[in-house]
């Protein structure tokens, strides 16, 4: 009896010595400033970017965050994501030492701070019930005020760099100084009454981008970069010579960022009237990328059976949207762009010299080849005769990071002679060329040009006597994206997007691709059988001669037809075998996830629990 007492004492005294131990523990790291974050992708970790950012600030940036707390019409999701907004606010003032100043405000109906809000312009959103409520916020430094209209979940990758560049503009009062190099008409082109041509208005990422940044256009010729354009946009530079390809480098080599897009097939770049004979053309800036260790696919376009945008016998698989994994959902660049369309792209491939880093933004599928720019419109069936799968992922866009050496070792090129028996004139005077730079720096290197003009990035719509355009997909947040990200503050670019807790499937879509192979290959017999019964068919008639036209088919043309019917049911009745199959191993890949998903965790923590269990019964029985 009193060895059961001792035991129950010391059982109840073990107990309350746990529980004053997790309360000290509790206590002190309450005091001690430290957090170990241990979330899968470090939730609440902020990059080095914004760390280097908020620690700059020299006067203090207040931040008026706008939500309605303690409503009940609020879904629950919603609530659980403004109090990880409120976490990384409060990590944004300890980061900052106290310069990040957080204003919260509850905006219920009628009351000052909804007033506030619209002030701010933080706009309301609705619930599934039908009631409003507030969640954005505003970032004002002295007379520079940013608003975030609305926050919402589906963002939650961007919110660190949404929150981090909103402080970094109101910090600064003048626009920067964004340069673009075109070979195609981006700015528009004036019209010619006299030849019957209308003008065209400037591309629409043009009129965005110039909302944001100083744009300015650049010549293809130049042989010096103005000193005022820190970021520069290189859009499909055909034909582009040496020196302006080696001010490019010195431009890089002096600190600027460089964007670029190159294109093996310009889609859009077809010529009207007797040049349309032409057809598209590709470009390049091999001189460059050579001395950055890269290639450019200027003569071949990509296939990609996975990605390819739409279906059918007029499905132009050459024509690719990307989505899912084909985007680098680590970078705040391409990590909430949804979808990419892009036609008739390249490809960029080789290893970065030493001093450079590379990091692929968005790539292709595995089921993917490269073919020939000759082939680049063929459709359906046509396209993918003999297609064989690369088997690897290919890059589509890439970013080279580090520091650049110049691709140009032996100095300036010489001016080439222009042909009319003048000797060429020398090269502006630029100063002694650059062998390295000073610093780190960015190049982005994009493998299409098609994506950036209207016709695949938006809808232009008439509303009310307004030329509204409309985003069709994410090319236009692509390029809006690039510019604001190497145009801003420098430590914006190293930032990387925040994780989320949602894990989205990527297996069903592959298998959805392999299955579409196979779709090809019994569509492909179907139509040569149909295609090998009509020659038949005119094979008889013809044997039956002209008079026969109309009249009742012969034994062999039934017996024929009959045989292609029965062909052509097989052929289906195996479609629809394949369909079952991918059906099923969908089925089944989405019932285990689930099964492992829910039911893994408890299963472990039971066997953990009954292991014990039998641990401390076989101890017992020892003693």
């Amino acid at each position: 009896m009193k060895k059961n007492t001792e035991r129950w004492v010391y059982s109840i005294g073990g107990v309350l010595a746990v529980f004053a131990g997790i309360v000290a523990l509790n206590f002190i790291l309450g005091v001690v400033p430290a957090r170990v974050d241990l979330t899968d992708g470090h939730l609440y970790t902020l990059s080095d970017g914004t760390k280097k950012l908020l620690g700059k600030l020299e006067a203090p940036v207040r931040v008026r965050f706008y939500f309605n707390s303690g409503d009940e019409n609020v879904p629950v999701p919603i609530r659980a994501f403004a109090a990880r907004v409120d976490d990384l606010l409060r990590e944004f003032r300890s980061v900052s030492n106290g310069k990040v100043l957080i204003e919260k405000l509850n905006p219920q109906p009628d009351s000052d701070a909804e007033d506030s809000a619209n002030v701010d312009g933080v706009e309301a959103q609705v619930a599934p019930s039908g009631e409003k409520f507030y969640l954005g916020l505003a970032v004002s430094q002295a007379d520079q005020k940013i608003a975030i209209p609305a926050l919402a979940p589906d963002r939650e990758r961007l919110l660190e760099y949404d929150l981090v560049r909103a402080i970094g503009r109101v910090t600064k009062t003048d626009k920067p100084v964004v340069g673009v190099m075109s070979g195609l008409p981006v700015f528009g082109m004036p019209g010619n009454p006299m030849f019957g041509m209308q003008g065209s208005e400037p591309q629409v990422f043009i009129l965005e981008l110039q909302r944001d940044f100083d744009v300015k256009s650049v010549s293809m010729g130049v042989e010096r970069i103005d000193d005022a354009i820190k970021t520069l946009v290189v859009i499909h530079p055909k034909n582009i010579g040496e020196q302006a390809q080696f001010a490019l480098d010195q431009f890089v080599l002096r600190g600027g960022k460089l964007v670029v897009f190159l294109d093996p097939y310009a889609y859009f770049d077809q010529q009207p009237g007797p040049m349309a004979a032409m057809g598209p053309s590709s470009s390049n800036l091999d001189k460059l990328l050579k001395g950055w260790g890269l290639q450019f696919s200027a003569d071949k376009v990509v296939l990609d059976m996975k990605y390819m945008a739409g279906s059918g016998p007029r499905a132009v698989p050459t024509v690719i949207q990307l989505d899912g994994d084909a985007l680098n959902r680590d970078d705040v660049v391409t990590s909430s762009l949804g979808t990419v369309l892009m036609a008739f792209a390249g490809v960029y491939s080789g290893t970065p010299v030493e001093g450079l880093k590379q990091t692929t933004l968005m790539h292709t599928s595995p089921l993917v080849n490269l073919v020939d720019n000759a082939d680049a419109m063929k459709r359906g069936e046509e396209a993918v005769r003999g297609f064989k799968p690369d088997g690897k992922e290919l890059a589509l866009a890439v970013r080279l990071s580090g520091k650049f050496k110049t691709a140009f070792p032996d100095g300036r090129p010489a001016p080439k002679d222009d042909g009319k028996g003048k000797p060429p004139a020398p090269a502006a005077d630029a100063g002694p060329a650059l062998k390295e730079a000073k610093e780190d720096n960015t190049v982005v290197l994009i493998g299409d040009t098609d994506l950036l003009n209207d016709g695949a990035a938006v809808q232009i719509r008439e509303i009310f006597g307004q030329r509204v355009a409309i985003p069709i997909n994410g090319n236009l947040a692509l390029i809006q994206a690039l510019v604001e990200q190497l145009a801003g503050d420098p430590d914006l670019i190293g930032l990387r997007g925040r994780a989320t807790a949602a894990r989205p499937f990527t297996v069903v879509k592959q298998m959805e691709a392999e299955a579409a192979q196979a779709y090809l290959g019994k569509i492909k017999g179907l139509e040569e059988s149909l295609d090998e019964t009509r020659k038949k068919l005119e094979s008889l008639q013809k044997t039956k001669g002209p008079s026969a036209a109309g009249a009742i088919l012969t034994p062999e043309q039934q017996a024929e037809i009959e045989n292609f019917r029965k062909r052509a049911t097989e052929t289906r009745r195996e479609l629809k075998d394949v369909r079952r199959e991918l059906r099923s191993e969908t089925e089944a890949l989405e019932f285990w996830t689930k099964v492992v998903n829910i039911g893994a965790m408890p299963l472990l923590v039971a066997i953990a629990g009954l292991a014990i269990a039998l641990v401390r019964r076989r101890r017992r029985a020892a003693h």
